[in-house]
Formats: C-alpha cells, structure tokens, sequence
C-alpha cells in the first residue's frame, strides 16, 4: 500500500469539485454523475467502487476529457489538476495533459488496441506524437516498456498483432501505453475485468509496483471490492452518481457505513463460507433518468425507512476521515 504525498502549498494533484454529467437522450435525461467530490495526492491509491452504472467509469472520462459531447455534457463542477480546471482548459492544452499527465488503461483491452497494427507501433506512437521521437528510439522505448511491464520476449514480439497475446498479456500492453510518458495520474478502469483469478493478482500486483516506483496518483475503478484490499488506499463508493461512502481502505473492510457498502461486502465469495448462499443486493441499479426521490438506494436498502424516501442524506462525517450519505450510516457502523 503506498504512501500519499500532498503538495507543499496544501493543493491536491488532482481534485474533482462537484461535478456533474448528463447525457440527453430520447429517453429523457440520464443523470449520470450528480454531484461527486474527491481529491488525489501524489503516490495515493484511491478506488472508486460500485455497480455497472454507478458513474465510475462516466467520472473517469470527464477527468480525461474524453466524453462525447453530446449527448454528454458537463452541466457544472470542477476537475483540477494541479489547481488548473481542466474543464476550462483550451483543448490544445487539454491534449497536450492527457497521456502525458493523466493517462488511462481501459477495461477492454482487446477493443482499445488497434488491431490493424502491431503492439510495438502503437506503444511507440506515444513517443512519436508526444515527443517528437524519430521511429527507432520510439521502438527501443517501446521494447523497454514490454520488459517493464514482463512481457516475455519483447523484442521479438514487438511486432506481433493484439490478437496474438492473451487477455493478460494485452492488459500489459495497456499499461505499457498508459505509462510510456511517465503521467503523474494514471486512471485504471477495471483493469482486471475476464481474466482469471492468478492473472488478476499479477495485474494488481504490477499497477501497486508502477505506482510506487512512479509515485502516480492512481485512481482504481471496479466493482470488486476483493481486488482492492491491498492496494487502496482510500475508497470511495459510488452509487446513482453519487459518492454514498469514502473510508481509509480498512475501515471500509472493517466496518462499513452505508448499506450498500455493506451489500457489497457481504456479496464477496469467502473461505469460511463453503456451502452457504452467497449473499447479494436485491434488486437493480435505478435507471439514471428516473432516479428515486430521497435516497436513490432506498428501493433496495433493507433499513429504508420513511426519510429515506423523501429526503436525500447528504455525505456527512461519521468518523475520522470518513463520510457516509445514510440517514441510518451509526446504526449500520454498529451493526
């Protein structure tokens, strides 16, 4: 677990200062981010976790301006990157941070590499287009970063195609790429998604290695909570757009806030647990054009109580540097 370095002047290396996305569609207005703060230090580990259309991943695109607008837009907040608000950013400028300071692994990796090239070229553009640097030394560089990244043979499979790797070692090369210009923020968008448990650990275990020896700001976006335990620092919990709970790692693990927090912990498969009914939270996420009055977990939240369906709890301290958005968030820490 790494060790957050905060600016001299007290200024975070990244900040998102109620932001909020929209997206305008024929089925009306899908709130997909309403609201979210959270900050990022240098060599800081923060994980962003919840269910498929909680706003992880629409966050994450806003940061790295790669939204298409429309039918997104931004209709207020702030992301700043060293005290600059990248949403008022010339977008030369804008281009000229992203890979360079805020750079991006996706969670498919299959779909995010060009096919048509080889893996070497595509890590090697980066040096090309950022850089200025002439085809050869783009392509050492390009083999320095597979061995980086223990890719086997790099230099012999500098020129092989993405659908020559398997999913783990294309992961690789995402990361290959994402890292080539040394960025200072590097996003990690469910970088484990459909690879097997032991390629899970690896992948993990890499980013945790690049990070420290990088000192990045690295911001982990998934829906497990498992794969996070070891190497976050920080969590936030998302849900409907909204941070619902954000803890030190091991106060989450060790007593969660919110209900859904809870939900999610109780839904990881455990050891201990052979042969009982793996728990899950019923129902499903709200559609984000119809979000619920009050709490918008209440249609699914087993402590919902009156308030909960008219009044919406706002992220308020419950302890120590943590926040939790529950009318009810004592009795489930007590719980």
């Amino acid at each position: 677990m790494s060790t957050q370095t905060s600016s001299p002047t007290g200024e975070h290396l990244l900040e998102v200062d109620d932001l909020y996305v929209e997206f305008h569609t024929a089925e009306g207005v899908a709130k997909a981010i309403n609201g979210v703060n959270f900050s990022l230090d240098e060599g800081e580990t923060l994980a962003i976790l919840g269910e498929s259309g909680s706003g992880k991943s629409v966050t994450a695109q806003a940061i790295m301006g790669i939204l298409d607008m429309p039918p997104a837009k931004i209709p207020g907040g702030r992301i700043l990157y060293k005290g600059q608000d990248l949403l008022t950013m010339p977008e030369d400028q804008r281009r000229e941070t992203r890979g360079p300071e805020i750079s991006m692994i996706f969670q498919d990796a299959l779909s995010s590499l060009n096919p048509v090239f080889p893996v070497g070229w595509q890590i090697a553009e980066m040096f090309r287009v950022h850089r200025g640097t002439n085809k050869s030394d783009a392509y050492a560089n390009a083999v320095r970063l597979m061995e980086r990244v223990n890719i086997p043979a790099a230099k012999e499979r500098v020129k092989a195609y993405p659908h020559q790797f398997s999913g783990g070692m294309r992961q690789r090369i995402m990361i290959a790429m994402a890292i080539a210009l040394d960025p200072k923020v590097l996003i990690a968008d469910e970088p484990t998604t459909a690879l097997d448990v032991t390629v899970q650990a690896q992948i993990m275990s890499l980013l945790q290695e690049l990070q420290e020896e990088f000192r990045m700001g690295l911001i982990l976006i998934t829906h497990d909570l498992g794969v996070v335990a070891d190497v976050a620092d920080r969590i936030a919990v998302m849900y409907a757009g909204r941070i619902v709970e954000r803890a030190e790692v091991s106060d989450i693990y060790a007593r969660p806030g919110h209900p859904y927090t809870k939900g999610l912990l109780e839904s990881i498969p455990r050891l201990d647990q052979k042969g009982q009914k793996l728990s899950a939270i019923g129902g499903l996420p709200p559609n984000l054009t119809r979000i619920p009055n009050g709490c918008a977990f209440h249609p699914r939240c087993v402590m919902a109580q009156d308030i909960c369906h008219t009044d919406r709890p706002e992220l308020l301290d419950v302890g120590p540097q943590r926040q939790s958005a529950c009318h009810f968030s004592q009795e489930v820490l007590d719980a």
